[in-house]
Order: C-alpha cells, then sequence, then structure tokens
C-alpha cells in the first residue's frame, strides 16, 4: 500500500510539473481578455472532465467573477445527441450558445473523442479561441487543434484528469489572487 501511494503520487508530482508555466499565463489573460470584452467562458467535457468543467465554471464565476458556463444539463445533452447524435451535440450547443467574443475550454482525457473534436472543428471554423486539455496518447488528434494545448504523457485516467483538474483550479486561483 505504501509503495503503490508513493508511486501513484510521484506520478501525479511528475505530471503537474511537466507544463510550461507560461501557458497558464496565456490562458489566464485569454479568460479575462474574453470576460473584458463582454465574452463568456464556457467548459466542456465526457464523464470526469464533465464534472470537471462543471467545477471549475462555478469557481469562475463564483470566486473569480467571471462569467463562464458548461453544458452539463442532462436536458440539453439528451435532446441535442438524439437531434443531432452524440457526436454532435456538444458543437451544435455551441453553435447555439457560443459568441464570436467568447473562449472555450475542451477537457478530453484521450483527446480523440468525437463529440471533442467536433466542437474544436467548430470552434476553428467559427474563429472562436479556445484550449484543449488532452492526454493519453502524444498523437491524440485534440493535443494539436486548440491556441492553447495542454497535454498529459499518460495512459492513466485519474492522473490524466487530475492533473487537468489542479491546472485549471490553479488558473482559476491565478486570476483570483490578481496575478495579472
Amino acid at each position: 500500500m505504501d509503495q503503490f501511494l508513493k508511486q501513484y503520487f510521484d506520478k501525479m508530482s511528475a505530471s503537474l510539473n511537466k507544463e510550461i508555466p507560461k501557458k497558464f499565463l496565456d490562458v489566464a489573460e485569454a479568460i479575462l481578455a474574453t470576460s473584458k470584452s463582454g465574452g463568456k467562458t464556457i467548459f466542456a467535457g465526457n464523464g470526469g472532465s464533465a464534472a470537471m468543467a462543471s467545477h471549475v465554471s462555478v469557481d469562475l464565476t463564483k470566486t473569480a467573477g467571471i462569467r463562464s458556463v458548461n453544458f452539463n444539463e442532462a436536458d440539453l445533452l439528451t435532446c441535442f445527441s438524439n437531434d443531432y447524435g452524440y457526436e454532435n451535440w456538444l458543437s451544435k450547443s455551441l453553435e447555439f450558445y457560443a459568441d464570436s467574443n467568447d473562449f472555450v475550454v475542451l477537457i478530453s482525457s484521450s483527446g480523440s473523442s468525437p463529440n471533442m473534436l467536433n466542437a474544436a472543428k467548430f470552434c476553428q471554423r467559427s474563429k472562436i479561441k479556445f484550449a484543449t486539455l488532452s492526454g493519453f496518447s502524444s498523437q491524440n488528434p485534440l493535443r494539436e487543434m486548440g491556441d492553447y494545448n495542454f497535454y498529459i504523457d499518460s495512459n492513466e485516467y485519474n492522473i490524466v484528469e487530475m492533473t487537468h483538474h489542479i491546472w485549471l483550479l490553479a488558473i482559476v486561483d491565478f486570476i483570483i489572487e490578481g496575478q495579472m
């Protein structure tokens, strides 16, 4: 048990410390610029990443005073999935709810979820700035699609998801502390 936990926390620590801090500043600046221009930040993910999107979105709104939303409403997800297909529900949601001055954050552990890839393509076509967070294969397609891309070199869901979560909350805390 002790050995497992030591190895686990060593992996977690290594994943947290690999990313270049400049990207965090860039995303924080993009979120602040979006807010100043009257836009909102939109977070989206699947499964655990959807829960993370909700958490970060609420924290950004409540504690940082920056308008933020996420698409985790059961009626929206099931209606749009039924009408447009699961692979298109998120891009259709962005089509209906995103404005050109918004900022989007797409979170996908695998970086290969069709709904996330279609949402990224929508953002590219619509010229909406966006960030991606992914993991698993270094060849995952989402990894290079955003204006800002964060990648975890791990095949372990919890390492990838928890690193993404900590990174996003670090950006929120950085904004709250007024470091910009």
